[in-house]
């Protein structure tokens, strides 16, 4: 292989990637919208919901219990309301997203250890935020029926508030959530967003530059030239590797700083594994662009696979251990979801190469097996 006709190739990509606006455009500036998209429009974090009462009570004890849900970080407290009738039609017209309501003798049912039923009606138009909600609600009222539970055993049986909390939860579950304290999921998703976005962008890259030569012509004079094949590929690969790791630190620095997601792991050991990770999705799209003959072909490809594997069969949103059959060996065949987990150890659990080399292994492998068969695949002779 002679290096100089190598980087004549690769300046020679480099050179027309920088003079085409709209290929430029896609090379830098796609990611960096899809990020911004996708960060905020995947994210399932259901906070500040707007919520308002309808308390036919107006007791002491049906204002404590109103407190629990308005002191709550997930909902947004709107004010109190004077009827159902009102409420309906907030929650037509999407003023509010939740109206709750206690009925009359809130307090006096309460006062003579009788149950109270308490009406929570939950605009049910999005059905994924509304299950959301509903878990929100069931855990305030789950934690405002035990402090007046421990409030009327405590008086009635003259004892601590504490010894009645023994009473009443002998064994009290104690949950810790461990690497994401906070349990924020745009943490987990956008770490996840980088290797959807590579999946989508790198392959994308190095197809179109390909199947461009040969939309143009200009594949003529590669194979008129003294160029060899590994060199021609060689050259076309670099630039896109180069650019897609690019975005990729672009990315990442959009993840930790703009989107605030914590970065525990070795940054080193994070890029490392990146480059090969680009140079699998690179050389996938080399692959595409020696199948195809229409720039349309290739970009339709691309897309088309990178949605379905990193949606799919990458863990980004369905985990692998949900997946059954045909779908959970898919999604083995695929480097996406073991870059997943590189990233989900390196930015949330603090792994390195000790717990992840079997990855960065399988991107080696994959990355040398789609360059061996772009090699075997690309002639310099059109066959006839």
């Amino acid at each position: 292989m002679n290096l100089k006709r190598l980087l004549a190739v690769a300046y020679k990509e480099w050179r027309e990637i920088l003079r085409d606006r709209i290929f430029f455009l896609l090379a830098f500036g796609l990611p960096i919208v899809l990020m911004l998209v996708f960060g905020y429009g995947i994210t399932p974090d259901v906070e500040n919901v707007p919520l308002a009462f309808v308390d036919y009570d107006h007791s002491a004890l049906s204002r404590d219990y109103a407190q629990h849900y308005i002191e709550s970080r997930y909902f947004n407290f709107k004010g109190y309301l004077h009827s159902l009738q009102e409420a309906d039609g907030l929650l037509t017209g999407g003023k509010i997203r939740v109206a709750i309501v206690i009925p009359e003798h809130f307090q006096e049912d309460l006062m003579a250890g009788r149950a109270v039923a308490i009406q929570t009606l939950v605009d049910g138009a999005n059905t994924g935020p509304a299950r959301i909600i509903q878990g929100y609600a069931d855990g305030i009222n789950s934690a405002a029926s035990g402090e007046l539970q421990m409030s009327y055993i405590a008086r009635h049986l003259g004892i601590s508030l504490e010894r009645a909390q023994t009473i009443i939860q002998p064994i009290k579950l104690e949950v810790r959530y461990l690497y994401n304290q906070e349990v924020r999921i745009l943490w987990d998703v956008a770490p996840s967003l980088i290797m959807f976005i590579l999946l989508l962008t790198a392959p994308m890259l190095t197809a179109l530059s390909v199947v461009r030569e040969k939309e143009t012509g200009a594949i003529y004079n590669i194979y008129a030239s003294t160029i060899s094949g590994a060199e021609f590929l060689a050259g076309k690969l670099l630039p896109n590797i180069l650019i897609s790791f690019i975005n990729a630190v672009i990315l990442w620095l959009m993840v930790t700083f703009y989107f605030g997601a914590p970065f525990k792991g070795n940054l080193l050991f994070f890029f490392f594994a990146t480059l090969f990770y680009v140079i699998c999705n690179s050389s996938m799209g080399l692959l595409i662009s020696l199948m195809v003959r229409t720039q349309i072909a290739a970009l339709m490809i691309t897309v088309v696979l990178g949605f379905i594997i990193g949606i799919q069969f990458s863990g980004m949103l369905t985990p692998i251990a949900a997946l059954t059959g045909s779908n959970y060996v898919i999604a083995h065949l695929f480097p996406a979801m073991y870059y997943n987990t590189v990233i989900q150890g390196a930015f949330l659990k603090n792994l390195g190469l000790a717990a992840l080399w079997p990855e960065v292994t399988l991107f080696v492998a994959y990355s040398a097996g789609l360059l061996g068969a772009c090699y075997f695949l690309f002639h310099k002779r059109t066959r006839t």
